[in-house]
Parts: structure tokens; C-alpha cells; sequence
């Protein structure tokens, strides 16, 4: 039995081995989160493409949840020599669906819930939000002269605080509810005319702003601060609210700003559509954002550096480089305002510009689509 028992261990042992020494990609395997976004047509070419390794093969299975409801669940497994199985994640299954992609800059206004304060006091820092005086929502700046005592509770950098304030009115608190900035569009879907744009957050001092209502609007450019080291650049624009809003924003988190388009005239060419490309359709290479800043919708060469594996979701998904003389002429490469621009690659929607590198404008980073879609749920 002994005699045995040592064997299985040793052919147990050198296979294990053997798998470590070839070519199997573990930890971008392990890396991928729960319910992430992906499709059959995915699926086939990263077995086709050998993306985990030449020994791994992967299939999409579904199984029943709820046997009342008959919910169903889909997983994707990975297996070895196409029967030992490595890792089994749960995936939300998309259909073959396009988006209008965007590219167009936009003018975001939003009235946060709750009061930003513009100056530090002795009490507060600029940049916090006052959400409740004495268990009362604040919304506006009359909620504070109205009840100006009690227990305040405030976020700074996303983490709440409390305070036991006597009389607010004594502090000569500056505040507003009001936040204005320019953005990039970066789809629309044309089922539902959902949107998103930007890529991040809208933020104060690193505290991401909850919407209590929010538009978007045209943005007229009048001209582009050229980026240069340690010197981030910016696209001058400027939106009237007169003009009529092109639609409204309901949620403001770490991957952008989403909402329902109204009126998509002049900010969405319906001929412009792309097929959705989740994490796994990412790849170091060549690429291109789309982007309006020198008048028109056009297409600019980038190259991906990097597609970094994320269990958890994060804005600085894809790392890349500008690549095209024509973008770097006109900008010195990424710069303020393009936030949001869609990034392209075999002709599908992967991602949005999020970041640029401060130390090189030439450099940015990017958020996987499939985290916009799904967080925008």
C-alpha cells in the first residue's frame, strides 16, 4: 500500500512540476475577479491565441442557481491538457452587443448631496462634504443657518467623520453643492442610450462626490495647454448651461460618470459603433483612442504597454504609450479633458483614458470597459 501510495506522490510531484516549467500563465489566471465580463466569441480567441498558455484550454459552462426561478449562473473554466481543471470564475455572459463610441469632450455639471467646503477652517478641510447637521440631510447652504448646531457628520477622502459643532454660522463656512468640469465621452449604448464618460471619478480633495442631480452639455473647444514633463496640459473649453443639456448623470464613482442620454446630436455618429472587448480581449500592442480635439472624430496610434491583471476593480487597468506624431504635435499627448477618451483595439471598445503620467505626458492609463459597464450597473 506504502509502495503505492509513493508512487502516486512521485507522479503526483513531477507532473505539478512539470506544469510549473511550462508555459502556464497562473497568475493572470488567479488574477481575474468574479463576474467579469466576457463572451463566447472572447473565450474561442483566447484558446485560439494560447493567452494562458499553451497547455490551457477554457470553456464556458452554465448551471442552474435557482431551480425555482431557473436563474442560471455561467462560469468559465480553465483546465489543463484540456482535463485538469485550474481555476473555475463566475463571468457575466454578454451578448455580441455594439456601443456608439464616443470621443466628443463634454461639459459635466453636478449638485453633490451634501455641501463641499471651499476654504479650511478649524473644523473642516477644503474639500470635505458636510452630509448631515444634528441627524438632518444637508443639501444646500440654508440647511446651515437653519440648524447651525449639533453632532456634523462629514466625508474626507471618502471616510466619514463626526464632529460636535456649537454654531456652524461662527466658523464663516464657505460651501457649495455645485461641481463644473470638462470630460470626455466614451459610449453610448444604443439599446438603452445609457452612457459613460470620463473613466474616474469626479472628486474634491480624493472624496468622490455623490450625485444628488447632474447634466451633461456640448463643450465648445477654444484650444489645447500643450502637456509637457511634471506639466500635465489641459483642453480649454467652455459650456453654457442655457444651452440645453444633452443628458442626465445618476451616478458618480471611480470609473466615471453614467447616466441616460436625452439628445445625441452632435456628440454620437451613429455609424460609429464597436463591439464590446472585455479584459481578455486586451493585449500589448497597437491600439488607438478616439478623439474630437482637433475638430474632428479621429483615431490616433497608440501602443499598449501594458494589461494589468486586477482581482479587484481599479481605474489604471491598461498602461500605454502615444505613439502618433499627429496627437503629440497637437497636445505633447495625453492632457486634462481627455478622460474618458474610448481606447480601440481590433476594433472593439476595451477601455477609456483615465490618467496621464506626470513625469511623461506621452504615457497614460486606462480603465477596462467591462469595470465601467459593470460598476455603472
Amino acid at each position: 500500500m506504502r509502495k503505492h501510495f509513493g508512487k502516486a506522490v512521485v507522479i503526483l510531484g513531477l507532473f505539478f512540476c512539470l506544469l510549473m516549467v511550462t508555459n502556464v500563465n497562473y497568475s493572470e489566471i488567479y488574477s481575474l475577479p468574479e463576474n467579469f465580463l466576457t463572451n463566447y466569441g472572447e473565450i474561442k480567441e483566447i484558446n485560439q491565441n494560447k493567452k494562458f498558455g499553451s497547455l490551457v484550454n477554457s470553456s464556458i459552462e452554465s448551471k442552474i442557481k435557482d431551480t425555482a426561478t431557473g436563474e442560471k449562473e455561467d462560469v468559465i473554466i480553465f483546465k489543463a491538457f484540456g482535463f485538469i481543471p485550474i481555476r473555475k470564475v463566475r463571468v457575466n455572459l454578454s451578448t455580441d452587443e455594439d456601443l456608439y463610441i464616443g470621443g466628443v469632450p463634454i461639459g459635466v455639471s453636478i449638485k453633490s448631496k451634501g455641501l463641499i467646503v471651499e476654504e479650511t477652517n478649524e473644523i473642516f478641510r477644503k474639500g470635505d462634504i458636510i452630509t448631515e447637521i444634528d441627524g438632518n440631510p444637508v443639501t444646500k447652504l440654508s440647511d446651515i443657518s437653519e440648524i447651525c448646531e449639533g453632532e456634523v457628520k462629514y466625508l474626507r477622502q471618502n471616510k466619514e467623520h463626526k464632529a460636535i459643532v456649537k454654531n456652524l454660522n461662527k466658523l464663516n463656512l464657505a460651501a457649495t453643492n455645485d461641481v463644473s468640469g470638462i470630460g470626455t465621452l466614451t459610449y453610448v449604448n444604443p439599446k438603452n442610450d445609457s452612457f459613460g464618460a470620463l473613466g474616474h471619478a469626479i472628486t474634491e480633495d480624493r472624496t468622490i462626490i455623490e450625485v444628488d442631480q447632474g447634466k451633461i452639455y456640448p463643450c465648445n473647444l477654444l484650444g489645447i495647454e500643450k502637456g509637457k514633463k511634471n506639466a500635465p496640459g489641459q483642453l480649454r473649453c467652455i459650456f453654457l448651461q442655457n444651452q440645453g443639456s444633452k443628458g442626465e448623470i445618476s451616478l458618480n464613482n471611480k470609473y466615471g460618470v453614467f447616466g441616460k442620454m436625452k439628445d445625441k446630436n452632435n456628440l454620437i455618429d451613429e455609424n460609429q459603433i464597436a463591439k464590446i472587448g472585455g479584459r481578455l480581449s486586451v493585449n500589448p500592442g497597437n491600439a488607438k483612442i478616439v478623439s474630437s480635439i482637433s475638430g474632428i472624430r479621429e483615431e490616433y496610434d497608440i501602443e499598449i504597454i501594458k494589461a494589468n491583471h486586477q482581482a479587484k476593480a481599479n481605474d489604471k487597468s491598461i498602461v500605454f504609450r502615444v505613439v502618433d506624431q499627429k496627437l503629440l504635435d497637437l497636445t505633447g499627448g495625453i492632457v486634462q479633458g481627455m478622460s474618458g477618451s474610448p481606447i480601440i483595439q481590433n476594433g472593439k471598445i476595451i477601455g477609456a483614458v483615465t490618467h496621464v503620467f506626470t513625469s511623461d505626458p506621452t504615457k497614460g492609463y486606462g480603465v477596462y470597459i467591462d469595470w465601467m459597464l459593470l460598476e455603472s450597473a
